[in-house]
């Protein structure tokens, strides 16, 4: 996987930039005037802290692997998150996914795409965790999607929203225990074998606490024939942060 800067992802770009034209944005991460995501927020950042566990990326004392993943194996390869769940970061995904500032999306994708290209892993296909019909309904999009796509246009990947499927209606993880986390999404989705088969998928979520959504997906994509499945997240949070709870 190497940096594209497709004819499509510039299109992409342009439109949205000719919509800041016409309506002035204001920052995604701190409300300052003239740009959805400004240079302050870019330099606010947050990043997870070195050493992090070598399979769910979350920061620990000493490298290796986590005490939760000694335990408990998560399903997909490896988890890598671009920052700590804080702001500004938190506050522009709250704008994206509560107060419908789509465009958000792009302005995130924008950040994401060098530290995907460095992560230097052999995927071949985005593939975003998936809302249930209840969920979409409320809310007109998959904020994953939104930055998913744009995502997937600069790295040069084809995008496949409809190779996952919530095939089980699930309550919030907000609150929930470990176990219960990973109760909760078990056999909630499916995937789709003639998209999937065969091929290394990127799987991407907005915020990842546990891993338990991003594993039971990952458990779905594997079942339905995918060689390899490595997980994204933009953010981690910590349990009590919990935007999504996944």
């Amino acid at each position: 996987m190497g940096l594209n800067t497709s004819l499509a992802y510039l299109l992409f770009r342009f439109a949205w930039g000719s919509l800041d034209l016409l309506f002035p944005p204001a920052c995604g991460g701190c409300g300052k005037p003239g740009s959805r995501w400004c240079e302050d927020c870019r330099n606010g950042v947050q990043h997870l802290v070195e050493p992090v566990c070598d399979v769910c990326g979350k920061s620990v004392d000493e490298a290796g692997l986590c005490a939760d993943c000694r335990q408990v194996r998560p399903q997909y390869r490896l988890l890598r998150s671009w920052s700590v769940f804080d702001a500004p970061v938190r506050d522009a995904l709250h704008k994206l996914k509560y107060y419908g500032d789509m465009a958000l999306g792009d302005a995130l994708a924008a950040q994401l795409v060098q530290f995907v290209t460095d992560l230097k892993w052999p995927v071949e296909m985005v593939v975003p965790v998936p809302l249930g019909k209840k969920r979409f309904q409320e809310r007109g999009y998959n904020q994953v999607s939104l930055i998913a796509r744009p995502l997937a246009l600069a790295v040069g990947m084809p995008f496949a929203p409809d190779a996952l499927n919530r095939v089980r209606e699930t309550r919030s993880q907000v609150g929930l225990g470990k176990s219960e986390r990973r109760l909760n999404v078990s056999g909630a989705f499916q995937a789709r074998g003639t998209r999937v088969k065969n091929r290394i998928i990127l799987l991407m979520d907005d915020v990842a606490t546990t891993g338990a959504t991003l594993s039971s997906c990952a458990e779905a994509l594997y079942a339905a024939g995918a060689r390899d499945v490595f997980a994204l997240s933009v953010s981690r949070a910590f349990a009590r942060h919990g935007l999504n709870g996944v």
